[in-house]
């Protein structure tokens, strides 16, 4: 394995397209599964916003960190509750991080559920191929969260 694959840092159009993704979703449009988390900031208090694309899995509502040592990762395992929004619509919900164990099936059924995140981690480094086994021994370095409503 090549040395940027083992510390994958976020791409430079991360942060614009983020900021994009948020603006559009704050105009009330709903930008197809994905959804915006806020969180207070673990420094500073403040509203800290991230789009994401949650998923359905065995019951429960998922996201999947798209690097190792995400910021907005380690806001959201500070807060353990934030408000998830779609279009004009929020709803406030409980974060809970799985352990690497718990993660394996959900990060499996991620590979198969989120094309945008698939091509973000190929993109990255992360998979070569993104399939499910990639996936799989993606866990522990990938933070997973479910998000249980409040």
């Amino acid at each position: 394995m090549s040395e940027h694959m083992t510390q994958p840092r976020p791409p430079r159009w991360l942060k614009p397209m983020n900021k994009v993704m948020m603006a559009v979703q704050r105009l009330g449009l709903p930008t197809g599964p994905a959804m915006v988390l806020t969180v207070p900031g673990r420094k500073t208090g403040k509203p800290r916003s991230t789009p994401m694309t949650p998923f359905h899995h065995d019951g429960g509502l998922y996201t999947v960190a798209g690097y190792p040592g995400a910021d907005w990762a380690a806001n959201a395992r500070a807060a353990g509750a934030g408000t998830l929004t779609r279009g004009r619509r929020s709803r406030p919900v409980r974060i809970v991080e799985l352990p690497p164990e718990q993660s394996r099936p959900v990060l499996r059924a991620f590979a198969d559920k989120v094309p945008v995140g698939v091509g973000f981690a190929k993109r990255s480094g992360l998979v070569i191929d993104g399939t499910p086994d990639e996936f799989e021994k993606l866990a522990g370095r990938l933070t997973v969260f479910r998000l249980d409503p409040l």
